[in-house]
């Protein structure tokens, strides 16, 4: 059974699907309608929904793409929907007032998602910026209506004073019985189909072992779309979203520690504070609806070839701790990824944090290549850390994603740059030695050549960006927006 609060009202589950998405949840148990169904994948935010959960005791609201979440995932959370903002009085909420106001809805089948986008963001951050605005609506698709009324009706909204809804008002007894949820245990079955949530690392390195063909599950904003694309069974679902101690994220002193069930948004802060450019890169990470649930574990243990945070890890030479049953190991990140698709992972065996670095004397940098700035998917993505001392390179570690069967360090690249005058003949040796690293393939994204090219552009980008002590010359196309 799971417990959790649609809107106001207590919901327990038991005979439901483990596979059922939020998405269908809605439309189809409770006649909910109001979310809709556009791609199925995550990309089009129609089924955006809220989702509040308990953070160190305080109510917190992410937007959330409903298709891409299994409903396991709601135990002890709050629901919101688009029809839950109508006022008990039946008038308008000012995120849907805003939107009539600034004539931001044609069709209006984009309108439900954009609405709770926006509501989101007036919880979040009231005093937003057009910056903010336009990173909150970045996962949300408009065809027909244009997006300049929409981003309007979003900045209306944006003061100093937090808007006074229900919500507001309610807070402290949905505080009140979110808490009391918490405390019970949850999982569900269905005929053969099972998802458990164990809320701890112990029941879950317990429960992994008893089942190992089991998929493990933290945001699904990927092995959701095994599903709701491919229309395949998983049988047996762990979610990790209770565990806590896997959620970790801080300091130590001389590394970062950032747990594999932490939702990428919350790591944006201390990496970003470390690392300006992984912040960056985090900007353009798929889309808040996404990163609210995505976690850096997840994008990992994916072993995508294109997955935008393991090239920054390999050059920052970060560890991955993993964890199997009561045993733990260390290894550095390069060494997990095998072939395509193929891990270092032994059966029963999950990562349980990434362990980063501190900076050090070494410059790191990072580069996503794609077709639209927002919400898409790497052609190339490279990463840099070097260190140039008294005008010679002393170290390099380079790492791309997108050249390969998986995301790969650029060896002979580095050992060309190692030891040689840090000057422009250098930076042309090593751009040529990149292909003795990479034979990258053709695709519907880029081509061998587009690819081979544009990193070793981004080298060359490099060179110029470190050199450019008075930021003469732009380089980054998001300076421009």
């Amino acid at each position: 059974m799971i417990t959790f609060l649609l809107n106001q009202e207590i919901r327990q589950e038991v005979n439901v699907s483990p596979n059922m998405t939020v998405l269908n949840y809605l439309r189809n148990h409770v006649n909910k309608t109001g979310t809709k169904e556009g791609c199925g994948s995550g990309d089009c935010g129609a089924c955006t929904v809220v989702l509040g959960e308990l953070v160190d005791g305080k109510l917190e609201y992410r937007s959330v793409n409903s298709c891409l979440t299994f409903i396991s995932a709601l135990h002890g959370k709050q629901l919101i929907t688009v029809e839950d903002l109508q006022a008990r009085d039946k008038s308008l909420h000012p995120v849907q007032q805003a939107i009539v106001d600034f004539h931001g809805s044609q069709c209006g089948y984009c309108t439900p998602g954009f609405i709770m986008s926006m509501f989101a963001l007036t919880k979040n951050k009231p005093n937003a910026n057009k910056a903010d605005v336009m990173e909150s609506l970045a996962g949300n698709l408009c065809r027909c209506t244009g997006y300049r009324p929409i981003v309007d009706s979003a900045l209306s909204l944006c003061s100093e004073q937090q808007i006074i809804d229900q919500f507001s008002e309610l807070e402290r007894a949905t505080i009140a019985k979110l808490e009391k949820i918490q405390t019970e245990e949850a999982s569900l079955r269905l005929g053969h189909l099972t998802a458990f949530s164990p809320k701890n690392t112990e029941d879950l390195a317990k429960l992994y072992k008893a089942h190992p063909q089991a998929k493990l599950v933290a945001g699904g904003t990927d092995l959701a779309l095994e599903v709701t694309q491919f229309h395949r069974e998983i049988e047996t679902l762990i979610s990790v979203n209770l565990v806590e101690e896997m959620k970790v994220c801080q300091e130590t002193e001389d590394s970062l520690e950032i747990g594999a069930n932490l939702p990428i948004s919350d790591a944006y802060t201390l990496l970003n504070k470390h690392y300006p450019d992984f912040g960056e890169l985090l900007h353009r990470f798929a889309s808040l609806q996404v990163r609210n649930q995505g976690t850096i574990g997840g994008n990992i243990a994916n072993a995508s070839p294109i997955g935008d945070t393991p090239p920054l890890l390999i050059a920052l030479d970060a560890k991955i701790q993993l964890r199997c049953g009561a045993e733990t190991r260390v290894m550095p990140i390069e060494d997990y990824f095998i072939s395509y698709k193929v891990t270092a992972q032994q059966p029963s065996e999950f990562i349980e944090k990434i362990i980063i670095p501190k900076p050090s004397s070494s410059t790191f940098r990072a580069y996503k290549l794609s077709k639209r700035l927002d919400d898409d998917i790497s052609a190339v993505c490279g990463a840099f850390s070097i260190e140039v001392k008294d005008n010679n390179v002393v170290s390099a570690r380079i790492a791309f994603g997108g050249m390969a069967a998986t995301p790969k360090r650029a060896i002979s690249c580095e050992q060309t740059l190692v030891g040689q005058p840090w000057n422009e003949e250098t930076i042309g040796k090593a751009m040529e030695a990149l292909s003795n690293d990479f034979e990258p393939l053709s695709d519907f994204r880029a081509s061998q050549t587009y690819r081979s090219l544009t990193a070793a552009n981004m080298l060359k980008r490099y060179y110029i960006e470190t050199n450019n002590t008075n930021n003469l010359i732009e380089t980054r196309v998001t300076s421009y927006v």
